[in-house]
């Protein structure tokens, strides 16, 4: 019903930044919220960032809070999240997430890779 690409992971130094994008394709309008997720070796998966797809009301994790941005382009179907002074302490896997009706059902990207080293 819904697929979900992403694009934009890489490799860069600490401090730097980069944006990841998640092209959203299908029943668009059977989604309540957009999240992005990352996952770290050895580490559990955990919730970076999400945006309601009705309102705009958006969340962050503690550790990533004034310096990652998520946002959407309703005409590009597609969710952004814009991550400044990065910290290897980001390196992880980042998966963009979908949720929605009308059986609460999670869709999953492909995952891109972040890796902040010197």
């Amino acid at each position: 019903q819904v697929q979900l690409v992403e694009s934009g992971g890489g490799l860069v130094q600490p401090g730097g930044s980069l944006r990841l994008s998640c092209a959203a394709s299908g029943l668009i309008s059977l989604i309540y919220a957009w999240g992005w997720y990352r996952q770290a070796p050895g580490k559990q998966r955990e919730l970076v960032a999400r945006i309601s797809s009705s309102g705009g009301t958006t969340t962050y994790a503690d550790s990533v809070k004034g310096r990652f941005t998520i946002s959407r382009d309703n005409a590009k179907n597609t969710v952004y999240l814009q991550m400044n002074s990065l910290k290897p302490e980001d390196t992880a896997v980042y998966s963009c997430n979908a949720q929605g009706g009308p059986f609460s059902i999670d869709y999953w990207g492909q995952g891109t890779q972040v890796t902040v080293s010197s």
